[in-house]
């Protein structure tokens, strides 16, 4: 066995640091939706697919749901964010913001893990759309029975 590659378990994205432009990366999932988002120190913009939160985000659980990562870690108005988003609806999409973005605060501080932890940000949501079963009207209901 090869002793000099280090190995890494999941993505690995706690151990990257910046790309050339100074840039954090993580990604997140979240039913069939994928986030890529950017952070680096900046002046606390958030930017989802090149638009503002407030205006990309119509739901303001949904806008909750992203700022809390923030708040929580104490990095609200210190780092812009960036997000490329693409699959899925507004739920799945802000579910991949949050998991995106805690991964990436994560690569930009690895001290602040036991907070996202702690907050069940970096925790994958497995949950997915279950299939239509052939003889069945959806993925668990069954046609109407008659007796006779």
């Amino acid at each position: 066995m090869n002793t000099s590659t280090p190995v890494t378990q999941g993505q690995g994205a706690a151990t990257k640091g910046p790309d050339s432009k100074g840039w954090f990366w993580g990604t997140g999932r979240r039913k069939t939706a994928i986030a890529r988002v950017r952070v680096r120190p900046g002046t606390g913009a958030i930017k989802l697919n090149e638009k503002e939160l407030d205006d990309y985000l119509t739901e303001d659980r949904d806008r909750k749901a992203v700022l809390a990562v923030l708040e929580k870690t104490g990095t609200k108005g210190k780092v812009d964010v960036t997000a490329g988003l693409v699959g899925g609806g507004f739920t799945g999409q802000t579910g991949a913001v949050v998991m995106g973005l805690a991964r990436a605060i994560l690569c930009y501080d690895s001290s602040l893990e036991p907070i996202l932890r702690e907050h069940g940000f970096l925790t994958r949501d497995a949950r997915k759309v279950e299939r239509k079963k052939y003889g069945q009207a959806g993925a668990r209901r069954r046609f109407q029975f008659s007796k006779r």
